[in-house]
């Protein structure tokens, strides 16, 4: 089973508001299905926007194998440089 760190869209209002879901999940799933464990949440309609990910399960679940998608690589890749 190849498992991947990816987002899925929560939220929806008239405006197209979304929020993003930071999942583990099986890579050949679809977007909205079912997930292996939920590591945090982004918003990117805040100003600033809003970022949360638990970095120690994101860490372990990488160091397992699991592949982050390039955007979710980059958003990580800011929340390191912003905890420095």
């Amino acid at each position: 089973m190849a498992v991947v760190m990816r987002m899925t869209k929560i939220g929806k209002s008239a405006n197209k508001d979304f929020h993003f879901r930071i999942i583990v999940i099986d890579s050949h799933k679809a977007r909205d299905a079912r997930f292996i464990e939920e590591l945090g949440y982004y918003n990117p309609a805040k100003k600033p926007p809003l970022l949360k990910i638990n970095m120690e399960r994101f860490e372990h679940w990488r160091k397992l194998g699991a592949r982050p998608s390039d955007t979710l690589a980059s958003l990580v890749k800011k929340v390191k440089k912003e905890n420095k």
